[in-house]
């Protein structure tokens, strides 16, 4: 064998024993174990044991993932089922609002012919009671069939003599309409003009105006005759005394209630004839006189009348028959006359409450326009009277205004004086400083 040959074969040996130690590393644990310091062969089982639970957990992932797109896929079948019904749904109330609106169309249709057939009814009812009349006036005493009120009615038949003949009229007066004025609280007020002004009752005193208007222009009355007629009609009607009838003194009574109750005293026959001549177009007022009250009308006459922005008002008694117009009662001579023109007017009526905290006064009113025309440029005035009329520390509110039917809350402060003998008064005053609602505290002392 030549060297080379020796050469080669000492390389080969080399080689082999090194790919063999290499090997025996690779198999044999012990091997790596001793090679590998720091317990790798565990670290090694361990991360491989987290590799295939993480696999597994993957496996599991997907297998959900899996799952939920099933359900996904089932929600959107849901979806596209309720949409599919709100759609039906939705259709369905298009359909509906067209029914709505064509029944709506007809409801409205039904209460327009309601309200005609209504007007109709009324129309027919005067036709009826003016015909009842003039059949009554032509016979007389004759025979009738008593006649059952409209539901909703009150029945009132009247009589009364005037030029020689005996009329008749019945009239049919709305319940509610006597119910609401009957509920009123009494106004606090000697111009009783603002139960006349009411407009509630306007149009039907304008339907009994007509059965007035119909006897003048079938008789041929000129305008004295026919105020004649209706103060006639007026002065027929029993006086009846406030207390008796209501339990109340000065109880003064709207038109429909005189109407309803069958007579009043003398306020109460007062403001039912100014209603009816004012409603005829005629001048009217009424007349104050102490502890009476009377009627003027503005005709050519003779007899007592009272000036009022230079035109004569007659005066009209309206308490007992027979009494001309011009002819005032003898008790009632010789005295003046307050003028109450018929135009809707304020009144003003307040409340308040008050409290006293070092000698200063912490007043709040409610003041209430209860009359029938607006209120404009009225203020508060708060003083501390004296037995003797003195005046102490005056103060007032701004002016303001108050709607019918409106009200509101003023407050105020006040210095109260040291040492004297005093109440609180409280006044509305209007713009040109009257006394339009006073009221007073009790009296007492201050330190």
């Amino acid at each position: 064998m030549s060297g080379k040959t020796y050469a080669l074969m000492f390389i080969g040996i080399i080689l082999g024993g090194c790919v063999g130690y290499a090997a025996s590393l690779v198999y044999i644990p012990e091997a790596v174990d001793n090679y590998f310091p720091d317990n790798y062969r565990a670290r090694f089982d361990g991360l491989t044991e987290m590799y295939q639970d993480l696999r597994g957990m993957y496996d599991g992932a997907v297998s959900e993932i899996e799952g939920l797109g099933e359900d996904v896929a089932g929600l959107q079948a849901s979806i596209d089922e309720l949409q599919g019904q709100y759609d039906d749904l939705d259709e369905a109330h298009t359909d509906l609002e067209g029914d709505n609106a064509a029944l709506q169309e007809a409801y409205s249709a039904l209460t327009d012919e309601h309200e005609a057939l209504g007007e109709t009814l009324n129309e027919t009812q005067e036709s009826y009671d003016t015909l009842l009349m003039q059949y009554m006036i032509v016979t007389g005493t004759a025979p009738f069939t008593p006649q059952t009120p409209p539901e909703g009615t009150i029945r009132k038949d009247f009589t009364w003599a005037y030029g020689g003949e005996t009329w008749a009229i019945t009239l049919y007066i709305p319940e509610h309409l006597y119910d609401y004025y009957s509920d009123r609280t009494r106004v606090p007020t000697a111009d009783y003009s603002v139960y006349v002004t009411h407009p509630l009752d306007d149009e039907y005193l304008t339907s009994i105006i007509g059965e007035f208007d119909d006897i003048a222009s079938a008789e041929g009355y000129d305008e004295v005759q026919l105020v004649e007629l209706v103060v006639a009609f007026v002065q027929s009607l029993p006086y009846t005394s406030d207390d008796v009838t209501t339990g109340f003194d000065e109880y003064a009574r709207y038109p429909i209630e005189t109407l309803v109750d069958g007579g009043g005293d003398c306020e109460d026959t007062s403001i039912l004839t100014s209603a009816l001549l004012d409603g005829m177009g005629y001048g009217a007022v009424l007349f104050s006189l102490p502890e009476h009250v009377g009627v003027g009308v503005d005709v050519d006459h003779e007899g007592t009348y009272w000036l009022y922005e230079d035109v004569k008002y007659y005066y009209v008694e309206t308490t007992g028959e027979g009494w001309e117009i011009g002819e005032l009662p003898e008790a009632h001579q010789g005295h003046s006359a307050t003028v109450y023109p018929i135009i809707p007017v304020p009144i003003i009526t307040h409340d308040w409450t008050g409290s006293t905290v070092n000698h200063k006064l912490m007043l709040v009113a409610d003041v209430q326009n209860v009359g029938t025309g607006d209120a404009e440029n009225f203020k508060l005035f708060v003083a501390y009277e004296g037995e003797e009329g003195e005046i102490w520390n005056a103060v007032e509110s701004n002016f303001f205004d108050l709607a019918v039917g409106a009200e509101t809350s003023i407050e105020i402060m006040a210095n109260e004086p040291r040492g004297v003998h005093t109440r609180i008064v409280v006044r509305v005053l209007d713009a040109w400083g009257d006394v339009m609602d006073e009221t007073h505290s009790t009296w007492f002392d201050t330190s």
